[in-house]
């Protein structure tokens, strides 16, 4: 059952201070603020490329509302630049504060992150694809957006509530959710434990039934489900073991 309020705005005063490092799977990566050159915007029109160029150069010029709509939008669409939007959301929000000391971007981003919250069961069903952006997007947002430098409050139960969702057993018995799962408990699972280890707990039971009840599960999804069992089991990290195993598994 969610833990949010959903009659309550997503609301987080303060304002946003750099990254926390991004870990992937294969072990941490330094994240400062990125080049502009390194954000995937070539897959907008032309248009569009125009106005979010000038949301990160000259954020006051431009509707900040419509361009958190925009790389929502896109990010529902598009599961490679979901993985990454965070970052240009970030870059935004640090060009808005700096020039014009107000958070018009930062509160439409989270306003359009809660609508689609809120509507998250009806897009599962609309789009499974559209779905695990989503998950992806939420998390990515709330691995790049700190504030004094600490996660986002406002983020935490909505994205535990997603990572529930994806350990649901009709959500274990298709790969992409699993993946996903696994995928945003690598980047996000040892903050998100931090901030409420009893939900992580709780997620973790109903991973753990997963893995040992496999009715209809493959067995891409048993090793998944038993990697990132292991990976929180270590405290978050892959042992040398367990990643040749798993890659070798994996490659197979």
């Amino acid at each position: 059952m969610s833990r949010c309020d959903l009659g309550q705005a997503w609301v987080e005063p303060g304002a946003v201070t750099s990254p926390s490092p991004v870990k992937s799977c294969g072990g941490w990566m330094a994240m400062g603020e990125p080049g502009r050159e390194e954000y995937k915007i070539q897959s907008f029109d032309a248009e569009t490329q125009q106005l979010l160029k000038t949301a990160l150069k000259d954020p006051g010029a431009v509707d900040l509302e419509k361009v958190a709509n925009v790389i929502v939008d896109h990010s529902l669409q598009d599961c490679v630049f979901s993985k990454e939007a965070g970052r240009m959301c970030y870059a935004i929000i640090q060009a808005e504060s700096k020039h014009a000391g107000q958070s018009v971007f930062r509160r439409g981003l989270l306003n359009r992150l809660q609508q689609e919250y809120q509507a998250r069961e009806q897009l599962r069903a609309r789009s499974l694809q559209g779905w695990v952006c989503y998950v992806t997007f939420i998390c990515n947002v709330f691995d790049y957006l700190r504030v004094s430098n600490m996660p986002m409050m406002a983020l935490v139960n909505p994205v535990y509530d997603c990572l529930f969702r994806l350990a649901q057993p009709d959500s274990l018995n298709k790969e992409e959710e699993v993946d996903c799962l696994v995928l945003q408990l690598h980047r996000v699972g040892e903050q998100l434990e931090k901030m409420n280890r009893q939900r992580m707990d709780e997620l973790f039971v109903l991973i753990r039934d997963g893995f040992l009840l496999p009715a209809g599960l493959s067995s891409l999804a048993q090793l998944l489900l038993l990697e990132i069992i292991e990976f929180r089991a270590a405290g978050w990290r892959t042992t040398p073991a367990a990643h040749n195993y798993y890659y070798s598994e994996l490659s197979d």
